[in-house]
């Protein structure tokens, strides 16, 4: 039998056991249990890797972070990166705003003219068509002259 490339102890494989089998584990925290689990199997980090569908290096990065922090590295730490600048009450105002009736003349909204618009009214400060479209098509917003609103699925 190989050895293991990762030693975990009794109470460590009874967490991440734990932690795999339940319903509710957050996917990232799921992943690297799973990988710790596999590595304590004397599973290699390319195997791992094909299981889980990360890279060899991935796998190798969350063995050295269990071995530097524990079971802290399973919990995901604070990207970087630019904050929202949409709040969620300014999110839904514009969405109420792609629900009414386009402006006369138009059949439906443009990314612009909604955007331009939720600007006009202050809803937001300052959203780009862009922004609008990303925010909508979370909702299920649909543009089509027919269909006006956030579908019900």
């Amino acid at each position: 039998m190989k050895t293991p490339l990762l030693t975990l102890s009794a109470e460590h494989v009874q967490h991440l056991t734990a932690l795999t089998s339940r319903g509710t584990t957050a996917v990232k925290a799921y992943r690297r249990a799973t990988a710790l689990l596999a590595l304590h199997q004397a599973q290699s980090y390319s195997a791992v890797g094909r299981q889980l569908s990360v890279r060899y290096d991935t796998v190798a990065e969350w063995a050295k972070q269990f071995t530097a922090s524990g079971l802290a590295m399973l919990t995901a730490k604070p990207r970087s990166g630019r904050s929202l600048t949409i709040t969620g009450p300014e999110r839904a105002a514009l969405t109420a705003l792609a629900c009414s009736p386009a402006p006369d003349g138009r059949s439906q909204w443009s990314w612009r003219l909604l955007a331009g618009k939720a600007v006009e009214l202050g809803h937001c400060r300052q959203v780009s068509a862009s922004s609008a479209h990303a925010i909508l098509k979370k909702t299920s917003y649909a543009r089509a002259a027919s269909v006006r609103g956030v579908s019900a699925k």
